[in-house]
């Protein structure tokens, strides 16, 4: 028998699924046929795609890459959660504002921090939650600057020189600095009118802020800027975070990572800056730590697992005009009609934004 009748030999076929040439092995003489295929097993093709299995959806269809939409009952609950963080969210800066009139703001921040890592351990603790993979930790330490460390501390600094009306007006641009930097993040193109809206609001915000200091920023007005970049980017990496992991594990780990850096840093902090409990400073520091830092973020990551991001991001654009409430019934602020009117403005702007992305 010659060598070429006995060997294995690879030609080349039309492939079926892509009508280009597909490699094959052929058993047998080089010059015999080919086998004809079975009756009962005919090839497939793009236009008769295998069968699939009832209530399954194939692996590569578009069904499959796209998420479920939440259930009504669901979102109904989600929405319910996402009122609950914004009530809690609006309330920081007053109750930061009443634990100032007690602790300094390097002393603020950092037992805040201290509480609500406790807290968060503990919790953790009691639910055996194990500790975070090492593919999350890079996203928990940015989040974790920016929302547990990095905005905390701006904002509490910023509310030495600037009123609580005037913090909440500038920091209600916060959606819009997080859907800048989600998209940078994500290197995703967003529509012209998000661009015009995002700008529009940047600049009600800054004209505000020109208008309420004379016409020169403030060292108030810097720090809140600051705070509303490095937010941005705590509330981006903590949502895309969510997404892989439950809200508890998120803003969870996030608070238990910042102890020791907050440990340290109230330890300094006491050395140096005096201390009075007040009526208003306890409670202040404690709101701040707990419902603020904790349980307010883990209403909002909870009712964005539920609601979805779209319909939970709708109700935080109450959130300024709420801490305005806030500014006059617990303390007394009087507002100039400019802070409704700069809230307002801003607000409308954000929809737009939200409108432009969906």
């Amino acid at each position: 028998m010659r060598e070429d009748d006995s060997a294995i030999r690879h030609s080349e076929i039309a492939d079926p699924a892509t009508g280009g040439p597909a490699r094959t092995a052929l058993r047998g003489p080089a010059t015999g046929p080919a086998p004809a295929p079975s009756p009962t097993t005919p090839p497939r093709s793009a236009a008769h795609p295998p069968p699939s299995v009832p209530g399954t959806v194939p692996v590569g269809s578009a069904t499959a890459r796209r998420p479920a939409a939440p259930t009504a009952p669901a979102a109904r609950t989600g929405v319910v959660f996402a009122v609950l963080g914004v009530v809690l969210f609006s309330l920081t800066f007053p109750a930061t504002s009443w634990a100032l009139e007690g602790f300094g703001p390097w002393t603020s921040t950092a037992l805040r921090g201290v509480l609500a890592g406790l807290v968060a351990g503990a919790v953790l603790a009691v639910r055996r939650v194990p500790a975070p993979a090492r593919r999350h930790r890079v996203g928990l330490a940015l989040a974790a600057s920016g929302v547990v460390i990095g905005f905390p501390l701006l904002t509490t600094l910023a509310l030495q020189t600037s009123t609580t009306s005037h913090a909440a007006v500038v920091v209600g641009l916060l959606p819009l600095t997080t859907a800048l930097y989600s998209s940078v993040r994500t290197g995703s193109r967003p529509a012209p009118l998000f661009w015009v809206a995002a700008l529009a609001g940047a600049a009600v915000v800054v004209a505000f802020a020109l208008y309420q200091s004379g016409g020169a920023p403030g060292i108030g007005d810097l720090y809140l800027c600051g705070a509303l970049l490095i937010c941005a980017a705590g509330y981006a990496e903590g949502g895309r975070l969510a997404r892989e992991l439950p809200a508890l594990e998120v803003i969870g780990w996030a608070l238990v990572g910042c102890l020791p850096v907050a440990a340290v840093g109230a330890a300094l902090a006491l050395a140096y800056e005096p201390v009075t409990l007040t009526a208003h400073s306890v409670p202040g520091l404690v709101w701040s730590a707990v419902c603020s830092q904790f349980v307010g973020l883990l209403f909002w990551y909870r009712a964005m697992g539920l609601a979805g991001v779209a319909r939970t991001s709708q109700v935080q654009l109450a959130q300024p005009l709420l801490t305005l409430v806030w500014a006059v019934l617990l303390l007394g602020e009087r507002l100039s009609p400019a802070a409704p009117a700069a809230a307002l403005a801003v607000l409308v702007c954000i929809v737009v934004v939200q409108r432009s992305r969906a």
